[in-house]
């Protein structure tokens, strides 16, 4: 058959489609499975497999017999019984591919009924009866091997059914024959005790992926009841007017149904529902509660005698500039990450839906927090209960009732306060009162700064050791609940089947002088190392068992590999690894050839496999002989490595463009500079963390740290705003004021969003472990540069904020406008202060 010579792609996908075009679909299943057809079914079995001449050993018998069984089942259909024989791939000779240690065993047994000792297993490649050599590398697990490679025993052995995935039909019969294949797995396992089965399917991974959802509905429940407790113990004090729990429970109502919102919107058009969206609440909670507190904090910061407008007026122009930004920020970072430069549709899917939940959440906090803001306000303008919304009586009226109802009912009037307390109303708030009274003051202290900036090397030091060793994680069974299939199956491949790396073809693409004797050194060359399946050295060997000179002329060499070599029953199953081609002058020439690989590896299996296909790229690109590498693995390995990481750097990049641009409208360039340098801090920080608490850089990771970045910006914008914008006072007074001021709406949201992912820890899932370990050091991180790095540093990093005092000349003097206005609506005398 004429074949014209291939040119590889880029990367693995484009060396997929030479092997595809060279070689027929159903000789690389050898690559163990490939994904155009359906994902093999592989089934572990764990047990003692001993070769022993003088008895047929149980484990074996109980292996024949399930192989039987499986074979057999069948899946009916109307008017047709569909068996493992109809759905299978095959082979050249029309029966079912099957993996070689199914031979190896029907040989043992033959030779052990028939009392023949002379049947060795060799390890990792065995010889058959008919002379063929195959490898069982990856079928025997847990080998104890006698001299020469002989087989004493095994722990473990694999077998791998191939199924295909032609048409609907054959899908739907595919995966229905996979479901009988986990019962049939599982009444084996009930029957026999002793041997541990870790069966593995097509659907094992999805399903899987998905119980995460099942497992963490109650610790999710869990995380709301604590959330909500705490949220609304947050918005109590003891003054009962001015309390406001409501604006708590509302507030994580507001979060609430703008999740809600988007998870409609997803399902409306048509989005799956996967696991990775147990972050979204999260991601939520973290912004929407700063957001909620923040507006609080701004209330608590106006007039008491000012009328309910005129205060919310001031909560919005004061709160609400900082949180459109941070909600635009938010919005821009996730906005690339769900576009097209996304490469992984769980992240982008993920994006999407956390942009979309952002966006009503901004939109629910002006019209119905806002709202809910103004109706508590009336209540305390009234002098109304907070929880109650009863009229609260006069002190003189209070002072008749019993101790309880004082104590419920305790609250400070206006006319009670002086001028000078007038301010100082909300003060009796627990953590107003311990950041102006305490913290502002201990941490700006001098001889607590020292301390301070050796803690930050320190966490510099460690970050910078777990950012050396940082790694892509490409174990999909990171995703998935732990006691699942997926996971044991996983396990059970790392403890008995690690020794070897997956089979690589080694595809020779463009025509060799195969005949000549230095390039058959350069191949053997680059072949030297692994265990080797292949034509060209066995044919080697077989000239010279026969004394006949390896390097024959062209023509001779190519006659007698068809003639004699492929012809010979041992070697037959090599005319599959071989492409032939008829010239004008009827002269045949190999066109391309194939041989497969092994390679020895050790427990970081995944790490070495990257570095051998790295380092065989290379080679094949400064080697005289054409030559391609591939295994189905390579695919994914490759699409994972660009595509992992990418989210992260353009939302990256892109936040730091937003950050840029910006500079040039905000009131001082300098708040851009500190937020960027904090958001570098915290990133780093917490990429270096969370690979010493061993998470990997997979999606789930990915997606955590472009939450961080929105996170930092969220918590320290306000912070280094007030700080940055701030004149006439020293840094130290600007610092202080800056945490009086936001501080309180922080430590606020972090207790909140800490009590919020507690529960999610005990989630017996390896989704959840990752999304908490690194939710927890974004929030754990960002905090202790709010509260500790930020105060600390500001205080003595140029520029000075001190100025010379112009002198006051007589055309600057100030005249003051005071202005008496009644309110009709009650008794309250409002003073305007007008300044010209």
């Amino acid at each position: 058959m004429d074949r014209k010579t291939m040119i590889p792609g880029c990367g693995a996908l484009g060396d997929s489609s030479v092997a595809i075009n060279l070689y027929k679909l159903s000789t690389l299943p050898k690559l163990e499975g490939y994904l155009p057809i359906r994902h093999p079914l592989t089934l572990t079995i764990k047990a003692k497999y001993k070769h022993d001449s003088s008895k047929y050993d149980g484990n074996n018998y109980v292996c024949d017999m399930l192989h039987s069984a499986v074979t057999r089942i069948q899946v009916q259909r109307p008017g047709f019984n569909y068996t493992f024989a109809h759905i299978c791939i095959l082979n050249n000779d029309k029966t079912c591919i099957v993996d070689d240690i199914v031979h190896v065993l029907e040989e043992l047994k033959t030779a052990r009924s028939s009392n023949r000792t002379n049947f060795a297993i060799t390890y990792p490649i065995t010889h058959l009866k008919d002379g063929r050599e195959v490898y069982n590398g990856h079928q025997l697990g847990g080998v104890t091997v006698h001299s020469k490679d002989r087989v004493k025993s095994a722990e473990a052995i694999q077998l791998t059914y191939y199924l295909q995935a032609i048409n609907s039909l054959n899908d739907m019969v595919a995966e229905k024959w996979e479901s009988i294949f986990c019962d049939t797995v599982e009444l084996f396992q009930k029957s026999n005790r002793k041997v541990k089965m870790y069966p593995f399917t097509s659907s094992s991974l999805k399903e899987d992926f998905q119980k995460t959802s099942r497992v963490s509905e109650r610790y999710l429940i869990t995380s709301l009841v604590l959330v909500v407790s705490l949220a609304i113990l947050c918005c109590s004090m003891q003054d009962c007017v001015r309390s406001k729990p409501w604006l708590g429970l509302l507030g994580l109502l507001t979060i609430s149904l703008a999740t809600l919102t988007a998870a409609g919107i997803i399902n409306l058009t048509g989005g799956k529902y996967n696991s990775t969206f147990l972050g979204i609440p999260f991601i939520m909670l973290g912004h929407g509660l700063y957001g909620t507190f923040e507006m609080l904090s701004s209330w608590r910061k106006t007039r008491e005698d000012q009328h309910v407008k005129e205060r919310t007026a001031a909560v919005f122009a004061d709160s609400m500039l900082s949180f459109s930004l941070t909600t635009a920020m938010y919005l821009v970072t996730f906005g690339i990450g769900a576009s097209p430069f996304t490469n992984i549709e769980a992240a982008r899917i993920f994006c999407c839906n956390s942009c979309i939940a952002i966006f009503f959440n901004y939109l629910y906090v002006l019209s119905f927090y806002g709202s809910s803001l103004v109706f508590t306000g009336y209540i305390e303008n009234n002098y109304q209960h907070s929880i109650f919304c009863r009229k609260v009586p006069k002190p003189e009226v209070l002072q008749e009732k019993p101790a309880w109802y004082r104590f419920l009912l305790t609250a400070k009037f206006s006319e009670d306060t002086t001028d000078s307390e007038e301010t100082n109303t909300y003060e009796s708030h627990l953590l107003v009162c311990f950041l102006k009274r305490y913290y502002c003051d201990w941490i700006t202290n001098t001889y607590v700064k020292p301390f301070v900036v050796l803690f930050y090397l320190v966490y510099i030091s460690f970050a910078l050791m777990g950012y050396l060793q940082v790694n892509e994680g490409s174990d999909l069974s990171n995703i998935v609940a732990t006691a699942t299939q997926t996971i044991e199956y996983t396990t059970a491949q790392q403890k008995y089947f690690s020794n070897y790396s997956p089979v690589i073809g080694f595809y020779i693409y463009e025509s060799i002088e195969y005949w000549n004797t230095s390039v058959q050194e350069d191949v053997l060359e680059y072949t030297k190392g692994f265990v080797r399946i292949s034509w060209f050295e066995s044919y080697l060997n077989y000239l010279r068992k026969l004394n006949i000179s390896t390097g024959l002329p062209k023509k001779n060499f190519t006659d007698m590999l068809r003639n004699s070599f492929l012809k010979a029953p041992q070697f037959a199953h090599f005319s599959e690894d071989i492409i032939f081609s008829k010239k004008y002058n009827n002269e045949v020439d190999v066109v391309a050839s194939r041989m497969f690989l092994v390679a020895k590896t050790m427990e970081t299996k995944r790490e070495e496999l990257y570095d051998l296909l790295e380092t065989l790229r290379k080679l094949s690109l400064t080697s005289k002989v054409k030559f391609i590498v591939f295994n189905p693995s390579f695919v994914y390995m490759d699409r994972y490595a660009s595509s992992v990481g990418a989210p992260l750097q353009n939302s990256c990049i892109s936040a730091l463009f937003l950050l840029f641009f910006s500079a040039f409208l905000v009131a001082d360039s300098l708040i851009n500079v500190w937020l960027t340098l904090t958001v570098a801090s915290v990133e780093f920080g917490v990429i270096g963390f969370m690979t010493l608490w061993k998470v990997e850089l997979d999606c789930i990771s990915v997606l955590c740290l472009i939450y961080g970045i929105n996170y930092t910006i969220d918590n320290c914008a306000p912070l280094l705003s007030t700080f940055v914008l701030g004149k006439d006072f020293t840094r130290t007074k600007w610092v202080k004021n800056a945490l009086e001021i936001h501080g309180v709406a922080i430590l606020q949201s972090y207790l909140c969003y800490i009590v919020g992912l507690i529960p999610l820890a005990a989630v017996p899932s390896n989704l959840t472990r990752t999304l908490f370990r690194c939710l927890f050091l974004i929030a754990l991180v960002t905090f202790f540069h709010c509260f500790a790095i930020l105060p600390v540093i500001l205080t003595f990093v140029p520029p000075s904020k001190k100025k010379r005092k112009e002198k006051k000349n007589p055309e600057n003097r100030e005249e003051i406008e005071c202005v008496e206005m009644v309110d009709m609506d009650s008794t309250r005398v409002v003073d305007q202060i007008t300044t010209v």
